[in-house]
C-alpha cells in the first residue's frame, strides 16, 4: 500500500506508476462488455437462473471493502449496479500480474479507486438484502482517474463553475443529462418534421464575405489562404438558401451553428443551433400553418405534451394559435402609434417605461424594436405577429394592400419571439433599396444593420420564385423548458481561467 501524507492526485499518480511497473496498461484502447448496465437490471431474472456471465464496463462510483470482500457500485449511462469483489472467486492472475507477490484481489484493493473505469465479468446473484449484483470473476482497468469525485457536487451553488466543470454537472446532475437527451429529441424530431413534409436538407457557408439574414453584429476572423477578412455566419444561410430557389430546388432547410457577437442574456446567446426552411411557391400564411404544425410536432415529441408553465405564463399549444398587430399590440401597451411617433417621442416613451437600450447607433429602427420587445413580455401566446413595418424587415415581401408594412410573423410564446418567418422579397430593386437604406443605417453606427450584398441582389435577378423562409433558434427549447438559454447549452462558453495542476 501507499502510505504517504499527500495530495489525492500524487495519491493515483502513485498507483497508476505502480499498475505500469505491474505490466498493466492503465489506459486500454478497448473494452470487452456483452451487456450495458440497464440490461442486466432488466434481464436479471433469467440472467441469475441460467448463470450467464456477462461482462460489464462502466465508472465505479463506491468502494466498501471488507478484508476479503470488497464491495463496489459500477455505473455506464443506462444504470448503475452493485459488484462484489472477492479473493476466493477472483480466477488466479497469469504472469506477469503476480509480480511483487501481488495477485488480481491485492491489486484491485491497493490501485483501484472510486472514479476509475473498469470492466468487470461474472455471474449476477442478488445479496442477502436482495441487491441486484455480479460476482466478479475477472476485472480490468480501462482507466485510471487522477483527481476523485467530489463527495458532493460543490459547483451547485456557483453557476459559473458548473458550468465551467460541465462534465461533472452532468455525472451527478441527472436534471442536466436529461435536458441534454431533450434538446438532442427536439432537433431530432424537428428534422424528422422536415424530411417529412418534402424538405431537402442542405448545408451552406459558414464564413462569408458578406452576412446575411439578419440584423445582428458578426463575428470577424481571418482567412489566410485568401488573405481576408471573413464574417462568421449570423442566419442559417439565409440568402444561400433563396439561391437555391433562383437553382430551382423548391423546398430546403439546414439545422446548424450560427454566431452573433452580441451581449448575453437568457435568451441571447453568441454561438447556438439555428433551423432554417425556404419554401418555393408559399407564402407567410402557408409558413405560419406549417410552423404551428412544427412547433406542436417538436414539443410532443420531446416533452411529452402541448401544455406548459413558462414562467408567470401558462400556455397550452394545442389551443388555436392568436394573430397580433404589430401595430395595435404596441400601441395597446404603450398608447403609442408608431406610424405617426417620431424618434424623439418613442425614446420619450422608452423612458417612461424604463426600458434600457443601446444609444450606440440608435435610429428609428432601433426605437421602434424595443418598443416591441417591452410589449411582447406582456404577451403569453401561443400566438403569430404580423403586420411588422418595412423599416424593421429589410428581407420581407410588403403587403399589398398597405406598402408599408410586410408579410412577416413570428411565433410568439411566453413573452418571446421564437422565430422569424417571412413571404420572401424576390424583386430585386426592391431588395437593392432596402440593403441601401441598411447600409446609411450601418454607415452612421448601427452595428446590427445589414450589409449590401450586390452578389445576392445579382442572383435575385434571375428571377426567385414565390417563397416562404422562416427561422428558429435553440431559444424554442430552452423556453419550452422553462430554463436560460445559457443553462441549455451542453458547455457554455467561458472566461479561460489559470490551469494549475
Amino acid at each position: 500500500m501507499i502510505h504517504q501524507k499527500t495530495s489525492e492526485r500524487e495519491e493515483r499518480l502513485k498507483k497508476l506508476a505502480e499498475l505500469k511497473k505491474l505490466n498493466i496498461n492503465p489506459y486500454p484502447a478497448k473494452a470487452h462488455r456483452t451487456h450495458s448496465i440497464g440490461q442486466i437490471l432488466a434481464e436479471f431474472e433469467g440472467l441469475e437462473g441460467d448463470k450467464t456471465e456477462v461482462s460489464i464496463a462502466g465508472r465505479l462510483r463506491s468502494l466498501r471493502g471488507h478484508g476479503n470482500l470488497t464491495f463496489a457500485h459500477l455505473e455506464d449511462s443506462s444504470g448503475r449496479i452493485q459488484i462484489a469483489i472477492s479473493k476466493k472467486e477472483l480466477n488466479p492472475p497469469t504472469p506477469p500480474l503476480n509480480k511483487g507477490g501481488y495477485n488480481a484481489y491485492k491489486i484491485f484493493t491497493d490501485f483501484i479507486d472510486s472514479g476509475d473505469f473498469i470492466e468487470a465479468r461474472g455471474a449476477c446473484f442478488k445479496t442477502h438484502k436482495g441487491e441486484k449484483s455480479v460476482m466478479v470473476k475477472e476485472w480490468k482497468i480501462l482507466s485510471k482517474a487522477l483527481r476523485p469525485l467530489p463527495d458532493k457536487w460543490y459547483g451547485f451553488k456557483d453557476e459559473e463553475e458548473r458550468f465551467r466543470k460541465r462534465y461533472l454537472d452532468i455525472l451527478f446532475n441527472p436534471e442536466v443529462r436529461e435536458m441534454i437527451e431533450k434538446k438532442a429529441i427536439f432537433w431530432n424530431s424537428t428534422r424528422e418534421f422536415m424530411t417529412k413534409k418534402g424538405f431537402m436538407e442542405v448545408e451552406t457557408p459558414v464564413l462569408e464575405n458578406t452576412t446575411g439574414g439578419a440584423d445582428a453584429k458578426p463575428f470577424v476572423t481571418r482567412h489566410n489562404a485568401l488573405d481576408m477578412d471573413v464574417y462568421l455566419r449570423i442566419s442559417m444561410g439565409e440568402l444561400w438558401q433563396k439561391r437555391l430557389m433562383v437553382a430551382g430546388l423548391e423546398k430546403t432547410f439546414e439545422i446548424g451553428r450560427q454566431f452573433r457577437n452580441e451581449g448575453m442574456d437568457a435568451e441571447h446567446l453568441q454561438d447556438y443551433t439555428q433551423m432554417e426552411f425556404y419554401w418555393a411557391y408559399a407564402d407567410y400564411e402557408d409558413g405560419m400553418k406549417l410552423v404551428g404544425e412544427l412547433f406542436k410536432y417538436a414539443a410532443e415529441k420531446t416533452f411529452g405534451t402541448l401544455k406548459f408553465n413558462i414562467g408567470k405564463f401558462k400556455v397550452d399549444l394545442g389551443r388555436k394559435w392568436e394573430i397580433y398587430d404589430y401595430q395595435k399590440i404596441i400601441k395597446k401597451f404603450t398608447d403609442l402609434d408608431i406610424t405617426k411617433a417620431d424618434i424623439k417621442q418613442i425614446e420619450a416613451r422608452l423612458k417612461e417605461l424604463k426600458v434600457e437600450y443601446d444609444k450606440k447607433g440608435f435610429n428609428i429602427t432601433r426605437a421602434i424594436d424595443n418598443l416591441w420587445k417591452y410589449c411582447r413580455k406582456q404577451i403569453g401566446g401561443p400566438g403569430f405577429l404580423v403586420g411588422m413595418p418595412v423599416e424593421v424587415s429589410p428581407l420581407a415581401k410588403r403587403e399589398e394592400k398597405n406598402p408599408k408594412i410586410t408579410q412577416r410573423f413570428q411565433p410568439i410564446i411566453a413573452g418571446s419571439e421564437l422565430g422569424n418567418g417571412y413571404s420572401e422579397l424576390n424583386d430585386p430593386l426592391d431588395q437593392a433599396e432596402r440593403f441601401s437604406v441598411q447600409s446609411k443605417l450601418r454607415e452612421a453606427g448601427d452595428e446590427e444593420a445589414q450589409m449590401f450584398d450586390h452578389e445576392f441582389v445579382e442572383a435575385l435577378e434571375y428571377g426567385m420564385p414565390p417563397t416562404c423562409g422562416f427561422g428558429m433558434s435553440e431559444r424554442v427549447f430552452s423556453i419550452l423548458a422553462d430554463k436560460p438559454a445559457r443553462e441549455c447549452q451542453i458547455f457554455p462558453l467561458m472566461k479561460p481561467k489559470s490551469h494549475n495542476m
